[in-house]
């Protein structure tokens, strides 16, 4: 039996996208919410979730590191998709008769000189695959949709115009999630540790906390913090490290770290992607 992928979204969004370069033997299952996407693998009906966290234009993705934690999953890989936008109408339709095109809020200013160009208005949707799918129903000759070639196939959709966007550096990182850790898998590449941690209240705890990873050359790729439980000083860090906790110099740093910490808690230990660099 093919097992499932959960991700948030219509058909056709780049989450879906990202599950089928990065998992193509597994069926997609969409999802109205990422909260749907992690209730999808926490009851069984599928067998990991596709959950983007950030992109290189827009920052992390919102609640992302939140759900994470609370999610029960563990993170097993991760993936890169480049964020590539295509003007796409009903078949038959010239680019001259498009007069406004949907799409997500933030996939329209990413376009804004294509649009420019030919005088079309952009209008905000909930979600751009779905923007091409309604386009699909309606049959409106005069509105087309901002969104994936793949929304574009999916829904019987011409494209206008491929990869418009403004910016060639748009790319959205994903976390593969699933219900069981697997510590013991080494990559061909590096290894990256995601954890989450709180500080103790104590004078200059964040900077001891950081010192372990210093001194024990342990490079930390992404250091972020967020509020928890709605109070200004209960604060959780979000952080990727390079390396494996098992590797001397990482479990040195992680003894330091949790000397300073009420809180460490590993999400995932998983290869890098090639994506990385």
């Amino acid at each position: 039996m093919t097992q499932r992928i959960a991700f948030q979204g219509e058909p056709g969004a780049y989450s879906h996208e990202a599950c089928r370069q990065a998992r193509p033997d597994m069926e997609p299952l969409p999802c109205r919410t990422f909260e749907d996407a992690i209730d999808a693998v926490k009851f069984g009906n599928a067998a990991m979730a596709m959950l983007p966290v950030e992109n290189t234009t827009y920052g992390r993705v919102a609640d992302i590191h939140r759900l994470l934690p609370e999610s029960g999953l563990h993170i097993v890989d991760e993936a890169f998709v480049r964020v590539h936008i295509s003007l796409m109408a009903l078949p038959g339709v010239e680019i001259e008769q498009i007069e406004k095109v949907r799409a997500h809020l933030v996939l329209l200013p990413q376009c804004e000189s294509f649009l420019r160009t030919y005088g079309i208005r952009g209008e905000a949707a909930a979600d751009s695959a779905g923007a091409a799918a309604e386009i699909a129903a309606t049959g409106n000759r005069k509105v087309g949709a901002l969104a994936s070639d793949l929304a574009a196939e999916i829904n019987g959709l011409h494209i206008l115009a491929r990869h418009i966007e403004d910016h060639a550096h748009n790319t959205t990182r994903f976390l593969l999630m699933s219900p069981k850790a697997d510590h013991r898998r080494r990559g061909d590449a590096k290894m990256v540790t995601t954890f989450v941690f709180q500080v103790r209240n104590i004078p200059a705890a964040l900077y001891k906390a950081m010192g372990g990873f210093a001194t024990n050359g342990v490079n930390m790729t992404k250091l972020e913090s967020y509020m928890v439980d709605g109070s200004f000083t209960a604060t959780q860090f979000y952080a990727d490290i390079e390396g494996h906790p098992d590797d001397r110099n990482v479990k040195l740093a992680l003894e330091e770290l949790a000397y300073f910490t009420t809180k460490l808690e590993i999400l995932g230990v998983y290869p890098a992607a090639l994506e990385r660099g």
